[in-house]
């Protein structure tokens, strides 16, 4: 922490010189900005001095006061009035009054290969701009856009600061290939996020609809994320450091009892103390932020480079990260500003604690009355073989302290992303004509290591000491040509967009295994002192595949008279990773739209667009290679007292695995009223995804391998989003505004089956075990030809039978008790949501500002695993582990048994940000031209009836490890379920300042 102290002051040392030093005002001016309608003062508007970066904004009266050179213009601009410019000359005091414009209301919005004007766009596009980003500590990109667009949902249960976020636009559209959006950065398809600090984001453009997504062919079927990152303007040095502190703590858990409470349950078993468990393991979270960009540059020559500083330290004992990212943007102008050459570099390096998740689990559990330290060999809760901590002789329990303290989980990750444009204007040959030359390079990797203590009997008592680590690096570079022409003709412009595309991906890496070690003292640093490797027991790994993506791409977009548009596109696109039959797919896609507005005046009616698209997009395997027939390590067995490594097949052969296609209408309106205060759109979208890629079973013979990677089953999806705006852009002492987006979601499973194959059995499979203790073989999940996805399934409770154990309904009606077969169950809930909604407000007060935002998920369950484990009186439930003690308890079922009882309506509507801010005034002269403070607070509070730790939208699935195991693989087929080892909600709160020089 010290060494990133005495970095970020050396930062600002070197900033507040490069102020001080940066030009020098010769005239002090003063006046006030008002509106012409009624004549009130304007806060906000910016005031510039032309051909500089030298600036100021009115204050809560429009007032402003700046010093200036010789012969200066100033100019004036505010969003919903006309810019206007002023020449200073001898002038001490300048006057202006703003007059209200419908056209300053305009916006360029970013799509495929290009920008166009926002009243042109006939596809499914929403763009968020810088200022409308979520506030608070946000230390990942997506977090700026959470609940912000319509239909696209990012969720992260729990507040781990090393946990990633699942993003799904418009539900669930696939389930065997690649489910998130497609993100490119500046240009760069398939950029990572980890190259791009929040503070560096100028706008976020989401393409939602197959129209607009096609042009990037088979990465499009899950929507298109494009972000653009901050670019420097011409003029004098502009230096800027945003710079904030933040503090978190537990928001929610989970209700479970006290030893008191313990100790009168029937049959517990009394350890002598009383400990709360989540005050042994969890802490205080912090987080500090800083950003420090320099901006700038001439006629030819612009730049902005940023450096930036983020460590965060979780609630749970050694989980956080510290981060550092620099950016550079640098733009050129040459050969008679006919040619502009931009250049991206970005580096990114991440030193993680990821700590255990699973202390968390366990701390919920652990029984009450146990002490945290036992340095006995004989007691009940003896820790004299492990290293002190008290543990027990029990199934699937281990000392939540000694899961944290003993053991390391560590990673490094670095990214490396380059890139260079080159854009050339050839009016002077062709009118209109213009083409650019595309190259980047991104490098990633990510290494972990973990070490397991020879005192630990979480994973390493048993392997008398474990460690392992790996380094995984991923590398593709993208060569891409284009050519744009826009000709004018009579009242309509044509623009046409052609070009070519070249990508090449590497995935390679290596990692090792072992235990058996004399000394802890290595940690996973000495693998060669793992005894493991000598007898066989020890595993190493590496690997290596690559693949290829080439395509050829065009758009024609027309414009008649700013009233009719109309757009065709399509991708012609080859992929190594399909069957030789099928290597190339084609992507087309086509929309219309006409303003209405211009055609019939409406009343209270500034502009009205009814569009209407169609795109094809698609998905490819996860990984290279399933189309090919493969021999791979199986794994060792044992031979004359060594254990040897075996080989066998891994894959079979399936030339003619093709494309995973989505095809999708899309109907909308665009919409603008009350003098342009209320601006909307409404979507409603209905696509369907077919030949998904899914592995199915097949008989071995004839096949090599058990499963084979095929196209099969189909999804159907359909849904109405409204996104509104109000802005009444009154100019005075208060000025507010208010937005909402609303979604509605529905994902039916069509078919899982293609001739004689089938994924399942017989159009139906029951996915998403239970767990341990006790329940593995009960399924939660079933996905049925012709129902929904998400559905829940079990038995359903209807009481509690004399012994204890729960009473179920007889679904059957064969009249006879509960069976344990699929007769006796039904559908108990859906995982996915059935609406969701966000709603901003902000309002300010002369130099005051307040934005507050709520986010609502509405109509899904969740299956509340810590209740169906350990809310009950079984025998083993008592003596083993504490009791999970929610409103629902009921002290009479003796009987752990998954139900419809431990399914719970999830609903919930989150504060998810407020923030408060004061815009300090400033005097002419001054050395800044902003300055602000604030406070904000995350995840303030949430309303809902379920009683778990999280409500948040589960979309996938992956199984808790029992007895010390590593959990399961991600499934997409098994939304709604809450696993035991999510960790904690968190509140944070964060005071923070911008500042400008």
């Amino acid at each position: 922490m010290s060494k990133l102290y005495l970095l970020v002051r050396r930062c600002l040392t070197v900033a507040l010189v490069m102020a001080a030093f940066a030009g020098y005002a010769q005239q002090s001016v003063t006046g006030k900005v008002t509106a012409a309608d009624d004549g009130s003062g304007i806060p906000g508007v910016n005031v510039l001095e032309k051909g500089t970066s030298n600036g100021t904004v009115t204050d809560s009266d429009g007032n402003f006061r700046i010093n200036v050179g010789a012969n200066a213009t100033l100019v004036f601009s505010f969003v919903g009035y006309a810019t206007q410019e002023v020449a200073v000359g001898s002038q001490s005091s300048v006057n202006v009054s703003l007059l209200s414009d419908v056209t300053a209301l305009s916006e360029v919005v970013v799509v495929g290969y290009g920008t166009q004007d926002k009243k042109e766009i006939t596809s499914s596009v929403t763009s968020i701009k810088s200022e409308d980003f979520n506030k608070g500590t946000v230390n990942d990109p997506v977090q700026l856009l959470q609940g912000k667009v319509a239909g696209l949902n990012i969720t992260r249960p729990g507040g781990d600061p090393n946990a990633g976020f699942n993003i799904r636009l418009r539900g669930v559209g696939t389930i065997g290939a690649n489910a998130e959006p497609l993100v490119v950065i500046d240009g760069v398809i398939g950029g990572s996020l980890s190259t791009v600090d929040p503070n560096d984001i100028l706008s976020v453009d989401v393409l939602k609809d197959g129209s607009a997504a096609a042009i990037y062919g088979s990465r499009g079927g899950s929507g298109v994320i494009l972000i653009t990152t901050k670019s420097g303007k011409k003029g004098r040095v502009d230096v800027s450091y945003n710079g904030s502190v933040a503090v978190e703590s537990i928001a929610r858990t989970i209700d479970f009892m006290s030893a008191d409470e313990y100790r009168q349950v029937q049959g517990a078993v009394n350890l002598g103390s009383s400990t709360n468990w989540l005050d042994v393991v969890t802490k205080k979270g912090s987080a500090m932020v800083h950003n420090l960009s320099l901006s700038g540059g001439s006629e030819k020559t612009t730049y902005r480079a940023s450096f930036n500083v983020r460590e965060a330290s979780g609630i749970a004992i050694n989980s956080g990260f510290t981060q550092l990212n620099g950016r550079l943007n640098l733009t050129q102008k040459a050969l008679k500003d006919k040619a502009t050459f931009t250049m991206n570099v970005s580096s990114t390096t991440k030193d993680a604690e990821y700590g255990f998740t699973e202390s968390l689990r366990y701390a919920v559990i652990a029984n009450p009355t146990m002490p945290v330290y036992d340095n006995t060999t004989t007691s009940p809760t003896a820790g004299g073989n492990f290293g002190g901590y008290a543990q027990r002789d029990i199934f699937d329990f281990f000392n939540p302290l000694a899961i944290a303290e003993q053991n390391q989980n560590d990673g490094k990750d670095t990214r490396l992303l380059t890139s260079l444009r080159g854009d050339y204007d050839f009016s002077d040959v062709i009118n209109g004509l213009s083409a650019a030359v595309f190259y980047s390079q991104q490098r990633e990797s990510d290494f972990r290591g973990y070490y397991y203590s020879k005192f630990s009997k979480f994973r390493g008592a048993g392997r008398n000491g474990l460690a392992g680590r790996r380094n995984d690096q991923r590398f593709n570079e993208l060569f891409e040509t284009t050519v744009n022409y826009n000709k004018n003709i009579n009242n309509a412009n044509l623009a046409l967009l052609g070009g070519y595309s070249y990508q090449y991906f590497l995935n390679e890496g290596f990692g090792m295994e072992g235990g058996n070690f004399l000394t802890d003292a290595f940690g996973y640093n000495n693998m060669g002192a793992a005894l493991d490797f000598a007898n066989g027991l020890g595993n190493v790994f590496s690997y290596a595949n690559s693949n290829k993506l080439v395509a050829f791409f065009g758009r024609a977009n027309l414009n008649v008279s700013e009233t009719y548009f109309a757009s065709v596109s399509a991708r012609y696109e080859g992929s190594s990773r399909f069957g030789k039959n099928n290597k190339w797919g084609l992507f087309p896609a086509a929309s219309a739209g006409v303003t209405l507005s211009n055609l019939v005046d409406i009343p209270s009616v500034n502009s009205l667009k009814l569009r209407a698209s169609y795109g094809v997009t698609g998905n490819q395997p996860g990984s290279s290679y399933e189309s090919l027939s493969r021999i791979g390590r199986l794994g060792n067995f044992f031979y004359e007292g060594v254990y040897v490594p075996s080989y066998g097949p891994v894959s079979n052969a399936n030339p003619d695995l093709k494309w995973e296609t989505k095809s999708e209408i899309d109907f909308g309106v665009d919409f603008s009223m009350l003098n342009n205060k209320l601006t909307g759109t409404i979507d409603y979208y209905t696509r369907t995804t077919k030949d998904m890629i899914l592995p199915v079973n097949v008989p071995v013979p004839p096949n090599l391998y058990g499963t084979t990677l095929v196209n099969i089953g189909e999804l159907k999806n359909d849904g109405f989003e409204l996104a509104l705006n109000y802005n009444p852009m009154k100019a005075g002492l208060i000025k507010w505004t208010v937005g909402g987006n609303f979604s509605t979601y529905n994902t039916k499973v069509v078919s899982l089956t293609s001739g004689p194959l089938s994924f399942g059995s017989g159009g139906v499979l029951y996915r998403a075990g239970m767990g341990a203790p006790g329940q593995n073989d009960f399924r939660l999940i079933r996905v049925k030809e012709g129902q929904p996805l998400g559905e829940i399934w079990g038995p359903v409770q209807v009481g509690v039978n004399p012994d204890g154990t729960p009473k179920f309904k007889d679904i059957n009606g064969d009249g006879g008790n509960y069976c344990d077969c699929d007769d006796d169950k039904t559908v108990l809930g859906n995982g996915l949501p059935n609406f969701t909604a966000g709603l901003n407000f902000t309002v300010s007060y002369k130099n005051f500002d307040l934005s507050t935002f709520f986010r609502g998920a509405f109509g899904h369950d969740l299956v509340n695993s810590y209740r169906g484990f350990y809310e009950n009186r079984e025998s083993t439930t008592v003596g083993n582990y504490n009791i999970v003690n929610t409103k629902y308890y009921d002290p009479n079922i003796t009987k752990a048994v998954f139900n419809s009882s431990h399914v719970e309506k999830a609903s919930f509507v989150k504060l998810d940000n407020m923030q408060i801010g004061y815009n300090v005034p400033l005097k002419g002269g001054s050395t800044f031209t902003n300055f602000r403070v604030y406070v904000a607070g995350q995840n303030l509070f949430v309303i809902t009836g379920y009683t778990g730790i999280d409500p948040e939208v589960r979309y996938t699935d992956r199984i808790d490890g029992d007895g010390g195991g590593n959990p399961g693989a991600v499934d997409a087929l098994s939304p709604g379920i809450e696993r035991r080892s999510t960790y904690f909600t968190t509140r944070t709160f964060t005071f923070g300042v911008n500042i400008g020089f």
